[in-house]
């Protein structure tokens, strides 16, 4: 018996913690969202371990810093799930026709928001 209890000790006391950052300088500075809009909206929506949206709880932690969303977590998050919400919200507010979501770093921990490149696409129709 002391195997299966030391095994079940060994799976549980394992934490995946992870810290995922949305940089959010080029909207900010432009005026086009609000940066506590945005926290605000992952706050509420952001669900942990299949249950209610908006309670957090201690496992996950929504914090701003000037124009950057920091979400740390103490157990399992999904980057995918933060991008998802990401773009939920520029629908919502109506920016995801001008904004995109996009991993900044090779670790892929980082997301920003960067404006489509609609001056290329205006040149292409022209020709």
């Amino acid at each position: 018996m002391s195997r299966g209890a030391s095994g079940a000790a060994a799976k549980g006391g394992k934490k995946k913690g992870s810290t995922f950052t949305i940089d959010c300088t080029k909207p900010v500075e432009d005026k086009i969202m609000e940066i506590a809009s945005l926290e605000k909206f992952l706050q509420e929506r952001i669900k942990v371990a299949g249950g209610k949206a908006g309670a957090l709880g201690d496992q996950v932690i929504v914090t701003r810093d000037k124009s950057k969303i920091i979400v740390t977590s103490e157990g399992p998050f999904s980057k995918r799930y933060l991008k998802y919400l990401t773009k939920k919200y520029l629908k919502k507010h109506n920016v995801r026709d001008w904004l995109r979501v996009i991993a900044a770093n090779k670790d892929r921990n980082v997301y920003e928001l960067r404006y489509f490149n609609i001056a290329e696409n205006e040149g292409e129709e022209e020709d």
